[in-house]
């Protein structure tokens, strides 16, 4: 192609190549009354252009480039149908088991379509969602990394080493750390500069590795292939999934592909059975609570609500409860997005959006299996609210959660989004508002004096626990993180809930009468005896559990809040 020395004119003669060439094809494809494919508007489905090698796909100036609307038909896109290697490429792909719906393409679009192939190179060939990990390489992992300082050093050491498969290697030992340090969620961020990966190590986002934008490229194709997305959509966000398997344990994770400024963002959310799998016994709750909650779980029907903000523990609250159900007596069907955890003699069902199953939907169906309990992961509309307010009404035990910043604020939000509130009191048994707080490392915790402003927030909050709690004392002296190798020297290891709960009682239900605000609703129910969550934070900083900087970051220490 000549070049100008104006970029301008270069781009218009190109431009006007490519479309001269989109229109021979179409003429070529009305002579061999063949349909006509633009590839410049296809999406390249990566599993697809994986059926023939990029060398098979270069000779016969085709490219299968996606699958079709029937059972094991693929879509291939050909330059020519005369070419030799055209029909061993179709009689190979039909021995497979495919069926070939062809259609011509320009060569300006096939040339561009073997381009994803240098992207899936970067990837080995796995089963769409689902990432093998040996116990081999597991138990090297577990072994080398104890701290995130340990798979910077890995991360760095794999990429200096220069191997081909080394940036492939770099996801999985990404993958591998944070399952062994146990986070959350692993963070990929592009900068101009670089690319910065960090974990979520008990709610606090940690800086583990810097990679350049060349080898992010690669890692992001891992990811992608892994998660079963589109490699060569870039200006869209995508959804994925797949699969770890450690030690005969499934541990999922979820991955968000975002686009930024400087390239696509990643977070991948790490689903760790173990981490989720916590007895009612063990999730924090102080001895008065956790019989309440006993006694509220027991009765046959009513519905009980957890709330708080994204990551908070609801969910895990939740299996806690369908497991001290669980029994074979009973039946208990969950309404999921996604199934976190396998509990055995559950029927679990996973809503799936584009199939229109949603949790209104899964909820209503679930109602005709004749369960005795119910599980739906998410109240969020109208139709979903009535459904699990009927259910309570009709003979069942339901669990739910609800987006609010308390459990006062359950009942004013189920009010909003349009549940009468004449039936809110016949059908809620109990709301439940929960936090997340790290637990202070038992290697490296010291005891100190709190002075100032800690000081003054015991000496207001006491008083007032005391009256619920006689037991209490003022503490004189309480517990702060320093850091050591065992808590990644954060100071910290592992996470514990603080709760508060409002019962439905006769006088909540006579407030209901009045449309009361969340702050009238927290006063009545101050007679129930249930601390709140800041009170519970601070019997737990009284034990040694947690800290009052803890406390602050999840509730505030403030009076007013």
């Amino acid at each position: 192609m000549p070049k100008f020395q104006d970029a301008k004119q270069t781009k218009i003669f190109s431009d006007m190549r490519e479309k001269e060439a989109e229109q021979l094809a179409q003429i070529l494809a009305e002579r061999y009354e063949l349909p006509y494919t633009d590839l410049s508007r296809v999406i390249i489905n990566n599993n697809a252009i994986r059926l023939i090698p990029e060398e098979t796909s270069r000779k016969a100036k085709l490219v299968v480039y996606g699958f079709g609307t029937k059972p094991h038909e693929v879509d291939v896109a050909m330059q020519t149908p005369h070419n030799e290697t055209v029909n061993q490429v179709l009689e190979d792909l039909t021995r497979q088991g495919y069926t070939p719906s062809v259609s011509i393409a320009s060569e300006f679009g096939i040339e561009r379509s073997w381009e994803v192939y240098h992207e899936v190179s970067y990837a080995k060939a796995e089963t769409r969602g689902v990432m093998s990990v040996s116990d081999e390489t597991m138990q090297k992992y577990v072994s080398i990394i104890k701290t995130i300082a340990d798979v910077q050093a890995v991360v760095e050491s794999a990429i200096a080493s220069g191997e081909s498969h080394a940036l492939s290697t770099v996801v999985e030992i990404v993958l591998g750390g944070a399952v062994a340090t146990g986070v959350s969620d692993v963070h990929i961020e592009p900068e101009k500069e670089i690319v910065r990966i960090r974990y979520r190590l008990d709610g606090i986002l940690q800086d583990v590795v810097d990679i350049t934008h060349p080898n992010y490229k690669k890692v992001l194709s891992r990811i992608k292939l892994l998660a079963g997305v589109k490699l060569n959509l870039v200006h869209e966000a995508q959804d994925g999934r797949f699969t770890i398997k450690i030690s005969g344990i499934d541990v999922e994770v979820r991955t968000s592909i975002l686009p930024a400024a400087y390239a696509e963002s990643v977070v991948m959310r790490i689903l760790n059975p173990k981490s989720i799998s916590v007895p009612l016994e063990e999730l924090g709750m102080d001895e008065y609570f956790y019989k309440i909650m006993v006694d509220q779980i027991a009765k046959p029907n009513g519905l009980i609500l957890t709330t708080g903000p994204t990551g908070s523990g609801k969910t895990t609250t939740l299996y806690a409860f369908l497991k001290r159900l669980r029994s074979p007596q009973i039946k208990i069907i969950t309404i999921e997005d996604p199934i976190e955890y396998h509990l055995e003699g559950i029927s679990q069902t996973q809503i799936d959006h584009e199939k229109g199953y949603d949790f209104s939907h899964g909820l209503r169906a679930a109602v005709r299996q004749d369960p005795d309990v119910i599980m739906v992961g998410e109240i969020r509309d109208e139709e979903t609210a009535s459904v699990a307010i009927d259910s309570a009404l009709t003979g069942h035990l339901v669990f739910s959660t609800l987006h609010t910043n308390n459990a006062a604020g359950a009942i004013p939000r189920l009010i909003d989004i349009g549940v009468n509130p004449k039936i809110i009191s016949s059908a809620l048994n109990i709301a439940i508002g929960q936090r997340l707080v790290r637990r202070l490392c038992k290697f490296c915790k010291e005891e100190y004096t709190p002075e100032g402003r800690e000081r003054e927030s015991l000496l207001r909050e006491i008083p007032e626990i005391q009256k619920y709690r006689p037991m209490v004392v003022f503490p004189e002296t309480l517990w702060r993180p320093v850091g050591c190798e065992k808590c990644s020297f954060t100071g910290y290891k592992g996470r514990v809930s603080i709760y508060e709960g409002i019962l439905m009682d006769r006088n909540i239900e006579a407030i209901l009468r009045e449309n009361p605000s969340e702050r009238e609703i927290k006063e009545t129910a101050k007679a129930q005896g249930i601390l709140d969550m800041r009170q519970d934070g601070i019997m737990k900083c009284i034990s040694g559990m947690t800290s009052l900087a803890e406390v602050e970051r999840a509730v505030g220490l403030d009076e007013n809040r």
